[in-house]
């Protein structure tokens, strides 16, 4: 009996592994949708209409549309939670960190509106509807862990002091972006560098002086 040399035998995916994966592969396919048409004018039957999938596939795998809006907009966040990684781990300076941090923050608004503006509908539609709760709870936590990573490491670069908890560096952060968002759906010509400009206002402010 002979073996091949250097050869690797691919992991055995189980059962779940295998259906988590197929699950993340219909988030992807009904992210664009969503993101288009939003949470109300969506159905597990306009999703299938618009990928590959057939409607059956689509409901065996998720049994309500709240279950897979909630699935995608998880999936989108989890990514996005860690958007700024990269500059972190980048900037040697406290400037070029916030030139990184505000880049990437009018990027995304220019490139993923419709992704960000299903976000805020589910965030929206969870004062409603209690079955989005405790995921809209824990996407927030992560994009709060987000922005506190950019906060604590400026501040280790600079020395300067956080003037604000978590929490509340958050909502303001968030509230600038939100902002941002209408004005870009509305079609305000200047909403990208408005923001731009916004956001490098604002974050001399979340330091004490």
């Amino acid at each position: 009996m002979t073996e091949t040399v250097g050869k690797k035998r691919a992991p055995v995916r189980t059962r779940d592994e295998k259906y988590d994966e197929r699950r993340t592969q219909l988030a992807e396919s009904a992210l664009t949708t969503l993101g288009e048409l939003g949470y109300a004018r969506t159905s597990l039957r306009e999703i299938a209409q618009h990928s590959e999938f057939s409607h059956g596939v689509v409901h065996y795998y998720f049994n309500s549309k709240a279950d897979l809006i909630v699935h995608c907009v998880r999936y989108y966040k989890t990514k996005c939670s860690r958007r700024y990684d990269g500059v972190i781990a980048t900037a040697a300076t406290g400037e070029e960190l916030i030139e990184g941090f505000v880049d990437t923050l009018v990027e995304t608004l220019r490139n993923e509106a419709p992704m960000h503006r299903l976000w805020y509908d589910l965030r929206g539609q969870s004062m409603f509807e209690p079955e989005f709760r405790e995921q809209v709870a824990i996407i927030d936590g992560l994009l709060e862990d987000m922005i506190w990573r950019i906060v604590t490491r400026y501040s280790e670069l600079t020395g300067a002091v956080p003037a604000f908890s978590p929490g509340t560096t958050y909502a303001m952060v968030d509230g600038l972006f939100v902002k941002a968002l209408l004005e870009h759906v509305n079609g305000t010509a200047d909403a990208l560098e408005n923001l731009r400009e916004q956001a490098f206002a604002i974050l001399p402010a979340l330091f004490r002086s």
